[in-house]
């Protein structure tokens, strides 16, 4: 059975930093597309960030260079370092597998594209709120 476990939101003032860690079981990171959302009340699910079987990582353009994704393979465990933070980040964040978008182009168009929720697996989120 596959799960993810998402941690590492809070509350922080602009300017600050998160890191969000996503944990796997039942599945290998290395074999899936893995991707980083975000969704506010009212507004439709975004992608953040994604990160290919092969390692290749893709971000939306909001995020300007302050996010970075990373995985660490001994842990099984996907992480979104994100600095900078403004008070539109304020989000409640998910990390998703997919084990089908095998490319990088595909999984850069599933985590980063209109087709998010054909994301085979997903976390229950964790609140990130950003103050000015």
């Amino acid at each position: 059975q596959v799960q993810l476990v998402e941690s590492g939101g809070g509350s922080v003032q602009a300017g600050g930093s998160l890191r969000l860690t996503c944990e796997a079981s039942g599945l290998i990171y290395s074999s899936y597309c893995m991707g980083w959302f975000r969704q506010v009340p009212g507004k439709e699910r975004e992608g953040v960030a994604g990160f290919d079987s092969s390692g290749a990582t893709s971000y939306a353009d909001f995020v300007e260079g302050r996010f970075t994704v990373s995985k660490d393979h001994a842990k099984n465990t996907l992480y979104l370092q994100m600095n900078s933070l403004k008070p539109e980040d304020s989000a409640m964040y998910y990390c998703a597998a997919d084990r089908d978008s095998t490319t990088q182009l595909s999984c850069r168009r599933r985590t980063l594209g209109r087709h998010w929720s054909g994301m085979d697996y997903w976390g229950k989120g964790t609140l990130v709120t950003i103050s000015s």
